[in-house]
């Protein structure tokens, strides 16, 4: 019996964290998906797997386990990403001259229905960012409130917010930031970013270094985007705003504006650092929607 697709699956997400540089979140996602799907195999073929079951398998097996997801509740989104994970360790089993099996390849994704990102209106997102500021202790509505006006203002993603550090303060006219893939972008700082992340810095209770995280809970430890998260979940009880209220929202609610106010596609791609343009166009399918229920309100045909 060769090694056993437990010890192959350590060394691929080994190779994951240390050749691709893999985020510990994904890592731990593929994990999970290849735990149950060696679970699975387990009791499938009535015996643990090895490298000879694995080249073995056929696309009804792997379907079988898909299917096997589905019917205990996981959503379009999961089964892609099982899949993912899948189809990356057969990969890397290839790669290594392991087992070569092309079954996973010849299987298709599950097709996932696009649903359009909900800006806050321009007062909904000013009214939470004055909102955030009302907090007992100054310092941490200092904090909220430089925390949304980053996000609403420059467009970051809340990992890209809550990575700054205390030496990124007071900010430039621009702000270099490496988002996803490494991908490296300049956005420019509007005075009012400026304004609220130097009143927040100038208030911070506690000593740091310059590489010290900007962004602190109340017991001097780096932010968390569930912080974050919290905090506007506490903002849309405060205001009645929609679920969908979160601090990504702020980011569609940026893009949104901007192109509202006639910013071009390409500039606003640059500035949120998609990779591909067709990401942004989702944003003005928005205006598109809002035009068309308009119409259909004020047109005499549309009635």
């Amino acid at each position: 019996m060769g090694r056993s697709a437990e010890s192959l699956t350590r060394d691929w997400l080994a190779a994951l964290a240390h050749e691709r540089r893999v985020s510990p979140h994904t890592l731990r996602a593929y994990g999970d998906d290849l735990a149950r799907f060696l679970g699975f195999l387990h009791e499938h073929l009535g015996g643990v797997a090895d490298a000879r079951a694995l080249a073995g398998l056929s696309t009804a097996d792997i379907r079988a386990f898909l299917t096997t997801r589905r019917a205990q509740g996981l959503g379009p989104r999961g089964v892609q990403r099982a899949l993912a994970a899948i189809r990356g360790f057969f990969r890397y089993l290839a790669r290594e001259g392991i087992a070569d099996n092309p079954a996973p390849r010849a299987i298709r994704s599950p097709r996932i229905a696009r649903t359009l990102p909900r800006p806050l209106s321009e007062q909904d997102a000013g009214r939470a960012i004055t909102q955030a500021g009302a907090h007992d202790v100054e310092w941490l509505g200092a904090r909220d409130v430089a925390l949304l006006t980053l996000l609403y203002g420059m467009g970051l993603r809340i990992s890209e917010a809550l990575s700054l550090k205390r030496g990124d303060v007071p900010l430039g006219k621009s702000l270099a930031i490496t988002g996803k893939g490494g991908k490296s972008r300049v956005i420019p700082v509007l005075p009012a970013v400026r304004e609220a992340l130097d009143a927040y810095s100038s208030l911070i209770p506690f000593a740091g270094g310059k590489q010290a995280p900007l962004f602190l809970s109340r017991r001097n430890k780096a932010m968390s985007a569930r912080e974050a998260q919290a905090l506007m979940q506490n903002l849309r009880g405060r205001l009645g705003l929609s679920e969908r209220a979160t601090p990504h929202a702020l980011r569609h609610s940026f893009a949104t504006h901007l192109l509202a106010g006639g910013g071009d596609l390409r500039s606003v791609q640059e500035l949120l650092g998609h990779a591909s343009l067709s990401t942004t166009q989702t944003y003005t399918a928005i205006d598109t929607n809002k035009l068309m229920e308009v119409y259909a309100k004020a047109h005499p045909r549309g009635r």
